[in-house]
């Protein structure tokens, strides 16, 4: 695993996880290569601009607040890196506890940029 990969996928965790509280995607947007391929559960988004115009469920919540934990990022070789991120939902008003749930991350990387990025659900279990 090459340490400049390592670097580029924690810039864009701390990209991703800023834009989930502010609503600012274009730190998350400079890293990405034109020809990213975005991949959730719900739905797979391909290339820079269907990425730019369409990503738009990546807001601030108006109910609650989050903490992320992640875990170190391992290689699977090829540039292709993988995380497991912990993730704690508490309502704004009280600072309750709402729920949490663990996602697995994986990236692909090529000439210092992200080609893919692919989200999981995983179970706690």
């Amino acid at each position: 695993m090459s340490a400049e990969d390592v670097e580029l996928a924690e810039r864009f965790r701390q990209a991703l996880e800023a834009a989930v509280r502010t609503g600012d995607l274009e730190a998350v947007f400079t890293l990405l290569s034109p020809d990213v391929e975005w991949v959730t559960p719900q739905r797979t988004l391909r290339g820079i601009e269907e990425v730019r115009q369409q990503l738009n469920w990546i807001s601030p919540s108006e109910a609650f607040d989050y903490e992320f934990s992640e875990e170190d990022w391992v290689d699977h070789g090829d540039g292709r890196l993988v995380c497991r991120v912990h993730e704690i939902y508490r309502l704004k008003q009280s600072g309750e506890f709402a729920y949490e749930r663990d996602r697995r991350v994986e990236l692909a990387t090529r000439a210092g940029r992200i080609t893919r990025y692919e989200m999981r659900n995983v179970d706690s279990g």
